[in-house]
């Protein structure tokens, strides 16, 4: 009965949430923050996807298996997180910043473990599958490129996919950095 009455001073003494000093108009300028670099990814990964359309009729890709394969692989990863993305929006446009501090940390638990499992498990995936087209590439665009051209694209492509990572991972630690800050 001890360890009972011991939980239950330390539950008892255990200091309430409290509401940010700036109160709500923090969090909900925090979030608005959020949402507008959402959709700034959404944006950029729609003209990402726009360019690869182009190219993939531009070149006629369809007519090629592999090129095809290659380009469906590209374009299919970002349609998925572009959808993630609108769906990521949408659950924090519904999250109640006018309930009591309890459930809406809650939801932003729930948020935020959201948001970590696309960052750390489905971004690198998708990061993966846009490498493997783009290597996939790489011999059609040796076989119909001058070969400086072809240099230039597969040092440039390895470049802008390394930039492009580091720039990627950034962003997701300053998001979730942004959403722990909400949390407490």
């Amino acid at each position: 009965m001890k360890n009972f009455e011991d939980i239950k001073s330390q539950w008892e003494n255990l200091a309430d949430i409290q509401v940010p000093n700036e109160g709500t108009e923090e969090i909900i300028k925090k979030a608005n923050q959020l949402k507008k670099g959402q959709k700034i990814t959404s944006i950029v990964l729609g003209v990402t996807v726009g360019v690869l359309v182009f190219f993939f009729f531009y070149v006629s890709a369809y007519l090629e298996f592999k090129a095809a394969i290659a380009l469906i692989l590209m374009i299919a990863g970002l349609v998925l997180r572009i959808g993630i993305e609108f769906k990521s929006i949408n659950a924090l446009k519904h999250i109640n910043y006018s309930q009591n501090a309890h459930s809406f940390k809650d939801m932003l638990v729930h948020y935020y473990k959201k948001r970590f499992r696309t960052h750390y498990i489905i971004t690198p995936i998708i990061l993966l599958c846009y490498v493997i087209g783009f290597i996939m590439l790489i011999p059609f665009f040796e076989a119909g490129l001058s070969h400086g051209f072809y240099t230039y694209i597969k040092v440039s492509g390895f470049v802008i996919i390394t930039v492009g990572v580091v720039l990627i991972f950034k962003q997701i630690q300053k998001e979730l950095l942004s959403i722990k800050q909400l949390m407490e």
